[in-house]
């Protein structure tokens, strides 16, 4: 989810690191001091006394985006803010600042809830080149798509058919 309060121009985005199932009392203190944050979320479908359940989960667990001005002092107060345990820095004077194009296209990915969405453009069917990873360079058919912004690849390798599972955001579409 993301919470936009005041967007500074020397603000920042940087990762904090999540007390053990602090996640929502971190997200009311950090509105509470008046700190911008965001989450991603993934669905994740799991099987649950014999009923299938999708719910959103973090991107991921563990941490939260925060924005804030790094030269300003009020930083400081996120080390003692309930639910976070620490912000993520280079050393005590310096925290470590996300990449602008990471937070923006993870934002864009991203449904006012935090939720990720797919990729509008693929689709089961569609030819895809790997673009990343041991398989880069490989070109497939998309077979499925699942919740956890993953898709099933079928290939043709040494004679067989194979399926591979990689992430969306390690492949391309290829034009027929």
């Amino acid at each position: 989810m993301l919470h936009r309060l005041v967007h500074e121009t020397s603000s920042n985005w940087f990762a904090a690191q999540l007390r053990p199932n602090g996640l929502s009392i971190a997200e009311r203190n950090l509105s509470r001091q008046g700190f911008s944050h965001f989450t991603p979320k993934r669905l994740e479908t799991r099987r649950q006394s014999n009923r299938v359940v999708t719910t959103p989960r973090p991107l991921f667990p563990g941490y939260i985006f925060v924005q804030f001005d790094p030269l300003a002092p009020q930083w400081r107060a996120l080390n003692a803010t309930r639910g976070l345990t620490r912000v993520i820095v280079n050393d005590p004077r310096h925290p470590t600042p996300l990449p602008d194009d990471f937070m923006a296209a993870l934002m864009e990915r991203s449904d006012e809830s935090g939720l990720l969405k797919p990729p509008p453009e693929l689709k089961p069917g569609d030819r895809v080149r790997v673009v990343a990873g041991p398989m880069a360079d490989l070109v497939s058919r998309i077979e499925r798509m699942d919740d956890n912004a993953r898709i099933q690849l079928l290939m043709h390798f040494m004679g067989q058919e194979s399926r591979l599972s990689v992430s969306m955001d390690m492949v391309e579409k290829v034009d027929d």
